[in-house]
């Protein structure tokens, strides 16, 4: 009985330990998104009028990626369960922007106050929240 009770501890907790097990919602991120809403004093049309913000997730090399719209981003990706980090430095590149780096600057900004994410039951729309409030929302690609 004693080491039935040893062997069921023992991979409990190596099963928690590892992360080799995803979660239905991290494996979901999986995949590249185009940004559609963000919350911003200024229309989502007069930042991006060239080309739309994208995020790009690899859950299995733990890896974020993307372009802000003018400059391509990449990172280490922190997400548990629906639990997600951006406030690690990420790597960017740094070509000159033509509406000033207005939208990339919000783009980034916000980036870096979310705490969680929720993806719709389709799987088709991925939304950033910071507290409750729902901050970026992105359609999958």
């Amino acid at each position: 009985m004693m080491k039935k009770i040893f062997t069921l501890v023992f991979f409990s907790s190596f099963l928690i330990s590892c992360k080799c097990v995803k979660t239905d919602a991290v494996s979901k991120l999986d995949g590249n998104w185009e940004l559609n809403y963000i919350s911003d004093t200024q229309t989502f049309d007069v930042l991006y009028p060239n080309k739309k913000p994208s995020i790009n997730f690899n859950t299995k090399e733990n890896q974020v990626s993307g372009n802000n719209s003018c400059n391509s981003y990449t990172g280490k990706l922190n997400v548990t369960g629906n639990k997600i980090d951006f406030t690690q430095p990420m790597a960017v590149t740094k070509m000159m922007c033509l509406d000033g780096g207005k939208g990339e600057q919000a783009y980034m900004s916000t980036l870096q106050k979310i705490t969680s994410f929720d993806i719709t039951d389709d799987g088709k729309t991925l939304n950033f929240i910071s507290g409750d409030i729902a901050m970026m929302r992105f359609n999958k690609k």
